[in-house]
């Protein structure tokens, strides 16, 4: 359920707001246990993506490293290394 939740912080490019939405919508469907909510609590889930996905947003703008930007290829690369070691025949 929460296959998009990945780090996202000192990456070059910097994280996409899609990217950032994303994470921010599995986050409140795993809390909710909702896929996808019923009509009653659409909106109730809807506001919290939105507001999850605001708070998300101003703690990437605000965390400072001193480490340099982490490649996005080079870290799915080790990523797919680590899958096929784990689920090798």
């Amino acid at each position: 359920m929460c296959r998009n939740i990945k780090t996202l912080h000192n990456f070059t490019p910097p994280a996409t707001d899609a990217e950032i939405r994303a994470s921010a919508l599995q986050f409140v469907r795993k809390l909710s246990g909702f896929t996808r909510p019923s009509k009653a609590n659409e909106a109730v889930f809807h506001r919290a993506v939105e507001e999850v996905t605001h708070a998300a947003q101003h703690l990437l703008d605000a965390l400072i490293t001193n480490a340099p930007p982490r490649n996005r290829e080079a870290e799915a690369a080790k990523a797919r290394a680590r899958a096929a070691h784990r689920f090798r025949p």
